[in-house]
């Protein structure tokens, strides 16, 4: 992060500011509140593809109830509770179905995705609610909103991984759950609670991505998934499971966030921010494995 932040601050005087910095986390807060989510999931030995289809829908779902008049105090649970659903939806075919987490959030994010669609049939939901636009543009103390949800999400969050019950049962489900189980540990409810958190995590990042662009998009959140993935596991949480911190992915999420504002302010093409996207994630991944070789040693 380091070597990042010296290299494009030489290469653009504008890239280490306050004001960028703001822009950098306003960014994150879609990528940054999936990745909590990714990192519990992975931690515990799962992995969920479909946050990123949630998120749209919930921004689709959230702007057409914005547009019928429904109060913002409503959409909010609404929404979130809707979202919840493919979280069930992913815990039942993980627990119940047996089928491998990678598989079945793969269907569910072709769903939500698709259902994004039909519900706006392809186009754009404006939305001209001033509560839910407030959400997007409001700032207290210079600080938008968005970046202050995202860091009391991974305070929250973080506190809860490492101080309480629950983080040790996500701990020892992904340490080896054999053993969790035997310890009276339900590996079923513990996976369960972890996806549908994945899940409205996903839809409350989509409320939030919709009130910054005015407008709930079927499109949105794509790769977003990858991103967060990348994030997590940058942070030092291993894909194997069982270890890792939140802490490390809030540092993982400015790594990947910051790379990518870099690359724009450069004005390097989209496509190669791609390529830049993939190599991190190879670099990702070979830290991941020299880091579980380490620990085996």
């Amino acid at each position: 992060m380091i070597v990042m932040t010296v290299v494009f601050t030489v290469l653009h005087p504008g890239y280490l500011t306050a004001k960028n910095l703001l822009n950098i986390l306003t960014a994150a807060s879609l990528s940054g509140l999936i990745a909590i989510g990714e990192s519990y999931l992975i931690i515990s030995g799962q992995i969920d593809l479909s946050p990123g289809a949630v998120a749209a829908f919930a921004g689709v779902l959230s702007g057409l109830l914005a547009q019928r008049g429904v109060s913002f105090l409503l959409i909010v649970p609404i929404t979130l509770c809707v979202g919840a659903l493919f979280g069930t939806v992913n815990a039942f075919q993980v627990n119940v179905l047996k089928i491998q987490p990678f598989i079945a959030s793969l269907a569910i994010m072709s769903i939500a995705r698709g259902l994004a669609y039909i519900m706006c049939d392809g186009k754009p939901v404006f939305i001209s609610q001033e509560a839910y636009i407030k959400v997007g543009i409001t700032r207290i103390f210079g600080v938008p909103l968005p970046v202050i949800i995202l860091i009391v999400a991974f305070l929250v969050f973080g506190v809860v991984l490492a101080k309480t019950s629950f983080g040790r049962n996500v701990y020892a489900t992904g340490g080896n759950a054999a053993a969790a189980r035997l310890a009276g540990i339900r590996i079923h409810q513990v996976k369960f609670k972890l996806f549908v958190i994945s899940a409205c995590l996903a839809s409350l990042g989509g409320i939030i991505l919709a009130s910054r662009m005015n407008t709930g998009q079927p499109s949105a959140g794509q790769n977003v998934d990858f991103d967060a993935i990348t994030a997590s596991v940058l942070g030092g949480i291993a894909m194997t499971g069982g270890t890792g911190s939140l802490s490390g992915t809030f540092l993982g999420v400015l790594i990947l966030q910051g790379f990518n504002n870099g690359l724009l302010l450069l004005n390097i093409s989209t496509f190669w921010q791609d390529v830049a996207r993939g190599l991190l994630m190879m670099f990702a991944l070979t830290f991941d494995y020299f880091r579980k070789k380490k620990r085996e040693i």
